[in-house]
């Protein structure tokens, strides 16, 4: 009997952003554009988010992109690869 391989578990993508941040768009962008499922959190109307963001990593600013509980804060492209295991585009 042959053993299947097991199926990679997904990563956990949650982007913070806000509506009116262009690096937010860009960052959801790559995500769609590279078929990376992720959860969108407006942090400008969800104060309890922006509050846990802050406690979290001390930043205020978006995108912060969390990855398996890891924060990338900014569209920093080449770590969101690396953290997914993405080839670089």
């Amino acid at each position: 009997m042959t053993a299947q391989p097991t199926p990679a578990r997904p990563h956990r993508v949650i982007v913070f952003s806000t509506p009116t941040c262009p690096w937010c768009t860009r960052a959801k962008a790559y995500l769609r554009g590279r078929g990376v499922p992720f959860r969108d959190v407006d942090v400008s109307r969800d104060p309890a988010a922006a509050r846990d963001l802050v406690r979290r990593t001390g930043q205020m600013g978006v995108p912060v992109i969390e990855i398996d509980g890891r924060p990338i804060v900014g569209f920093d492209q080449a770590r969101i690869d690396a953290m997914l295991g993405l080839r670089p585009n």
